[in-house]
């Protein structure tokens, strides 16, 4: 059964096939995701770089990666050793987040797509979040990502407004 996890090492091969799977599809190149395969994409491949990677991810709840970041947990999605998908919680917003990027962040492998998965990774987060100090979050999406709003609307979020292309939704964590 999927869970979300702490990123690790072990799941070195499985993300490196997810890795392949997203590099194949049209990413915006304005996402982390995009940004991150661009920066290690070519390293990531070497164990020791890789685990250095997962140390940096760790150590983001503390210390964001750049200054103008805010601290971040980061928490994969995996089925056994595959890994499905990444989960981001930003624990507080800056003006910017606030417009257009919110508190959480999540992408799906593709070929794991279609499967309710990014479903259970925002239900399954949203205690995580409210550990964190954060009663409710906010969750945005491309006006056109109607799979996103979708999972977002079936976790409870509440359409607040639409700004710059994006939908932004607040969702309560808890009771």
């Amino acid at each position: 059964m999927p869970r979300l996890t702490s990123p690790d090492v072990r799941f070195h091969d499985s993300f490196l096939d997810a890795v392949k799977e997203f590099a194949a599809t049209t990413l915006d190149p304005a996402t982390l995701l995009a940004q991150e395969i661009e920066q290690y994409g070519e390293t990531w491949r070497e164990p020791t770089e890789f685990a250095a990677y997962v140390a940096m991810l760790r150590a983001e709840t503390e210390r964001p990666r750049r200054p103008d970041w805010v601290p971040m947990t980061t928490l994969w999605y995996v089925a056994d050793d595959t890994y499905l998908g990444r989960f981001a919680i930003r624990h507080r917003l800056t003006p910017f987040l606030l417009e257009r990027g919110g508190h959480i962040g999540y992408d799906v492998r593709p070929g794991a797509r279609r499967r309710g998965h990014a479903t259970a990774m925002l239900r399954d987060a949203l205690p995580e979040c409210r550990e964190r100090g954060l009663d409710r979050v906010l969750v945005t999406c491309d006006t056109t990502n109607t799979g996103s709003r979708k999972v977002i609307e079936a976790n409870g979020g509440e359409f607040e407004d639409e700004r710059g292309g994006k939908l932004r939704f607040w969702i309560r964590t808890g009771n």
